[in-house]
């Protein structure tokens, strides 16, 4: 069975003790505050055989003026990285991480899946459900064989920057804030060095994709999101968020909702305000 945009616990575990596919799980936790972490955490446990992405060293690239705080690799790059952690297209490739999928397990599930992946999916519930379920639990650091560069590309169709978004909203595409509300409103700002929003850009923190820990059904999710759309093609809707991380919530979620070909906003709000003339919106 393939796996394209979630996986429970029980479905991980068969895939473990099965070997019909070759199996990739990514562990990609991470703590913003502290980029030391998120390797503490794996080596203190993670589920066996995984393997770690760190989305500094790993999902994020050099910066480059407008790429935010997590700058999109390069092409070449994100090849490598695949390599190191011994995916190839014949992989199945679970990720998870311990934010629901937030961080930065949707990050690297959008990723792959712009890079023509297909067979990836995120663990629904992550890291706790895994520890809920009473899944098993490995100790110290990962030793995956690097299995040399990944060859492909992104498809850059649905990597956008601060002129494509300018152009989305001039077009009336909806481009959507996935941060919290006091974030988009501009009442508080504990990242960036400015606060607000686009100006015309519409909040669905990205928690409102979850309930008790999970995704919600795919019914509940697209009618959320083809409220947003309003009648549009889902390809025209832009995630957005603090730096291009967890905007790939609402991407994964509307993939599992039958909605395809949203794009993201690669610097996302940290990106926007690198240019001091960009307008800034507060309030609701």
């Amino acid at each position: 069975m393939t796996w394209t945009t979630l996986i429970d616990v029980d479905s991980l575990k068969r895939a473990i003790a099965s070997d019909d596919r070759p199996l990739a799980i990514i562990d990609t936790r991470v703590d913003l505050a502290d980029r030391s972490a998120g390797a503490k955490r794996f080596a203190e446990g993670h589920i066996p055989d995984a393997r770690r992405a760190d989305l500094e060293a790993d999902l994020s690239g050099p910066h480059y003026p407008g790429a935010g705080r997590h700058p999109w690799p390069s092409d070449d790059a994100f090849a490598a990285t695949l390599g190191r952690l011994g995916i190839t297209p014949a992989h199945q490739v679970v990720v998870y991480d311990d934010a629901q999928g937030a961080l930065a397990a949707a990050r690297l599930w959008f990723m792959l899946k712009t890079w023509g992946h297909e067979a990836v999916a995120a663990l629904d519930g992550g890291w706790s459900a895994w520890r809920a379920a009473d899944g098993a639990v490995e100790t110290g650091d990962a030793t995956p064989s690097n299995v040399g560069p990944y060859a492909g590309a992104f498809d850059h169709t649905r990597l956008l920057d601060a002129a494509d978004v300018e152009a989305a909203l001039a077009s009336n595409d909806p481009v959507v804030d996935a941060r919290a509300a006091e974030r988009y409103r501009g009442d508080v700002e504990p990242l960036d060095r400015k606060a607000g929003h686009m100006p015309g850009a519409l909040n669905r923190p990205f928690a409102t994709n979850l309930a008790d820990g999970r995704f919600r059904p795919a019914s509940e999710l697209r009618a959320a999101f083809d409220a947003l759309l309003d009648g549009r093609a889902p390809d025209r809707l832009v995630a957005s968020c603090g730096s291009g991380v967890t905007a790939c919530h609402h991407l994964l979620a509307m993939e599992h909702a039958g909605l395809h070909g949203a794009r993201l906003f690669k610097g996302s709000w940290s990106g926007w305000i690198e240019d001091d003339a960009r307008p800034i919106a507060t309030g609701g």
